[in-house]
């Protein structure tokens, strides 16, 4: 099996099985199981720790997937008037590394709090536990990217990370070309990023799509409250 045939299959088909799994998925879960789409907090289990690693967790990983959406896949001409290649790497690595120092922080408490407390851990599914390591390990491999693209400070591989990931978007045959060259660190980010895609509609990362829609809590209607008083004032109908 040759290496371009696998990097074809990883990063040309792969991407795409799994997005389309998620959508998918997402939808049959939400149409056929509604009840089982939550978080599933332990906070009545006990609440100590989890405000502080999930505040930090969350957070951290807000501030990181915004990022990883406008650097991304925002087109060029739209960021290149601003600033220019090098500058918009080094602001993807000090921004991203802060973000994804917060957020594997607050993840290793969180992780430490499920793990350490029998009562946790014993409600906690498998499936749960596998998510949180799969999640630590892809920021500690973000992180990790941070200081080996201090590197390659020209911008180039830069680019080409995220000319690959627009690829990916527009439906760019070509785009799994890209990553032929790719250091490793970057590949296994990205292979890892789309397996959590893939698993999200089977998992509790499912709750994720109504963070997304929480968004549309800022442009609703007004409510129209009746107290006892103004329901009082109204005319009775006989």
């Amino acid at each position: 099996m040759s290496t371009e045939y696998v990097n074809t299959l990883l990063f040309g088909v792969y991407p795409y099985v799994c997005l389309v799994v998620l959508l998918i998925g997402s939808l049959i879960r939400f149409d056929r199981e509604p009840y089982t789409w939550k978080s599933d907090s332990s906070q009545m289990l006990r609440s100590g720790q989890l405000r502080l690693g999930s505040n930090l967790f969350h957070y951290g990983m807000i501030v990181v997937i915004l990022g990883h959406f406008i650097g991304f896949l925002a087109p060029h001409w739209a960021i290149d008037w601003a600033i220019d290649p090098v500058g918009h790497q080094l602001l993807a690595m000090v921004v991203g590394g802060l973000a994804g120092f917060v957020a594997i922080v607050g993840l290793t408490i969180l992780l430490h709090r499920r793990l350490a407390d029998p009562r946790i851990k014993l409600n906690s599914r498998k499936w749960d536990i596998v998510v949180a390591f799969m999640l630590w390990l892809q920021l500690a491999l973000g992180l990790l990217t941070v200081p080996l693209s201090a590197f390659h400070m020209d911008g180039v591989l830069f680019e080409t990370l995220t000319s690959y990931v627009k690829g990916v978007v527009t439906l760019d045959a070509g785009a799994a070309g890209l990553m032929v060259d790719a250091p490793l660190p970057y590949k296994l980010h990205v292979l890892l990023g789309f397996t959590i895609f893939l698993i999200s509609p089977f998992t509790r990362m499912i709750h994720i799509w109504s963070g997304a829609g929480a968004l549309g809590y800022l442009f609703r209607p007004y409510q129209i409250v009746r107290t006892p008083r103004t329901r009082a004032k109204e005319p009775v109908r006989l």
